[in-house]
């Protein structure tokens, strides 16, 4: 790192798909940021706990803590955390979209995306 330049943001990444945790983490290592992943909701918490990230970046639906959750959980206790929300684009998940806004979320990506609206979204909540 430079002299100067502040430190890289680090973004924590749920999903239950390892493909789509590997995609999102390889591009958004590539653009320079530091990257957790988490199979689901509960490890994320666990993760954030341990050291807290900058930006979440979460799925909706997921085993034991689902994307509702967690964003509910990570609003209350750490209310600085920048959150996406990230569903597959079929109408009744922009539904679950919706409802991630309305508990917080700071922006959503419906699925599938591409790495150059990935981000964008990230940049846009910083």
């Amino acid at each position: 790192m430079a002299s100067g330049q502040a430190p890289a943001k680090r973004i924590l990444v749920v999903d239950d798909r390892p493909d789509i945790l590997g995609f999102i983490r390889l591009g958004l290592e590539r653009a320079g940021y530091r990257v957790e992943v988490a199979a689901n909701g509960r490890r994320a918490l666990e993760r954030q706990r341990a050291d807290a990230a900058d930006v979440l970046i979460t799925d909706i639906f997921m085993p034991e803590v689902d994307g509702i959750e967690t964003i509910d959980r990570f609003r209350r206790d750490w209310p600085a955390t920048r959150i996406i929300a990230m569903s597959s684009g079929a109408a009744k998940m922009q539904d679950y979209l919706r409802i991630a806004r309305q508990l917080g979320a700071d922006a959503t990506l419906p699925k599938p995306f591409s790495l150059d609206e990935l981000l964008h979204t990230v940049r846009s909540v910083l």
